[in-house]
């Protein structure tokens, strides 16, 4: 028989979790119309900001919600190798894209640059591609973590 405890992460938690994890799901929505999409981002603990480098191409639908400036809600989770702690961190705000001028050269390299994956797949030439720099700064920002004490007996 296995036993649930479900708790909230303190902010602390959640600072440190978010700066150890850099993949998550965001969900953009137009009225009631949502589009998500698996991401990279950097996260600054100081100041509780994300930041993401989205690509896209000019007509496609991720540019269309981006150009919106939709509500978005941004989950990254995990769990452990034994399957006995599962944390989630939920994240509820706006975009903001980001001019690369108004950022240091510090900024762009640990969160613009630094957080992209390993290799890259495009259904269109790299000249015909938007990247963009966007930040998130959360009005709603929660952590749950579920932790699993498994009777083994």
């Amino acid at each position: 028989m296995s036993l649930a405890t479900e708790t909230e992460m303190s902010r602390s938690e959640v600072d440190d979790f978010l700066s150890n994890t850099e993949t998550g799901v965001i969900s953009l929505a137009q009225e009631d119309d949502p589009y998500s999409l698996p991401i990279s981002y950097g996260y600054d603990a100081d100041a509780g900001i994300f930041y993401m480098r989205l690509v896209s191409t000019p007509d496609s639908q991720k540019r269309a919600f981006l150009g919106s400036e939709p509500q978005v809600r941004l989950v990254v989770y995990d769990e452990n190798d034994d399957g006995t702690l599962y944390r989630s961190v939920v994240a509820a705000g706006v975009l903001d894209e980001i001019d690369p001028t108004e950022m240091s050269i510090e900024e762009i390299e640990q969160y613009g640059e630094t957080r992209r994956p390993l290799f890259e797949i495009w259904g269109a030439e790299k000249d015909e591609l938007d990247i963009q720099l966007y930040r998130l700064d959360p009005s709603e920002l929660t952590g749950r973590r579920t932790e699993i004490d498994r009777d083994d007996a």
